[in-house]
């Protein structure tokens, strides 16, 4: 695909107050949009000077479509608002399961749905969709994201086929841990949310299907064709 040149476009980024949408919000206002969206639950914390605060609860229809009538001139849709309650599917709470899967998975649906015809009505534009890694994999912890996360990939490519018509790019980012607050509790290797930004702006802008974010991302994803008995060593112990 050609791609999109971001300079001179109008961009709307979901959870825009902290973490990667804060960081995409920078990233896009560097590479020069005429305008940023930065959405959110609670618009007075979106603290980057130029961004254009907008109230959006993206698990609420009504706000959903408030947004899209607010925001007429959009031309590039990043979904990143998201959640992780550390549920698994198994023992944990499903009010937790049911909002990763009402956030993640049918909240970008609902944005996607809302903002085609935006989209459509000038031009045709792009979207970028914020995934994760856990969408190709299972962890001992974290299974409910993973699987609203898989939901999400597998609506990706599905709105990718049916907005091609219309002209519109849709682009998937994936990515392992980030240093963000929804990262906080790990004490692991973090990738800076300042470069997974970067690298997410510059696939859209080359016309990238799906961008793979850091290297732990990229090399899980080369393994997917593996039997799952090399992937998880641990189900030896099962039987």
């Amino acid at each position: 695909m050609v791609g999109m040149e971001i300079k001179n476009q109008t961009a709307l980024v979901t959870g825009a107050n902290r973490g990667i949408g804060r960081s995409l919000v920078a990233e896009l206002q560097r590479r020069g949009v005429t305008k940023v969206y930065a959405a959110a639950r609670r618009p007075e914390t979106v603290d980057l000077p130029g961004a254009v605060p907008l109230r959006l609860d993206i698990t609420d229809d009504a706000s959903v479509a408030q947004a899209a009538t607010e925001a007429k001139d959009v031309t590039l849709l990043v979904n990143n608002a998201g959640v992780s309650t550390l549920g698994k599917l198994v023992e944990g709470a499903e009010a937790d399961i049911r909002l990763e899967m009402e956030t993640n998975y049918f909240g970008t649906l609902r944005m996607v749905r809302a903002f085609a015809p935006v989209l459509r009505a000038n031009g045709g534009g792009a979207i970028l969709n914020v995934l994760s890694v856990m969408a190709w994999m299972a962890y001992e912890h974290s299974n409910s994201y993973a699987a609203s996360k898989a939901a999400a990939w597998a609506l990706t490519n599905g709105i990718r086929l049916e907005l091609a018509d219309q002209g519109t790019q849709v682009t998937g980012l994936a990515m392992a841990s980030v240093d963000t607050d929804m990262m906080a509790w790990a004490d692991i290797d973090k990738a800076d949310p300042a470069q997974i930004a970067r690298v997410a702006v510059e696939g859209v802008e080359s016309g990238s299907l799906e961008v793979l974010g850091d290297e732990a991302t990229r090399q899980w994803k080369t393994r997917l064709g593996e039997d799952p008995s090399l992937l998880y060593p641990q189900l030896a112990r099962v039987g």
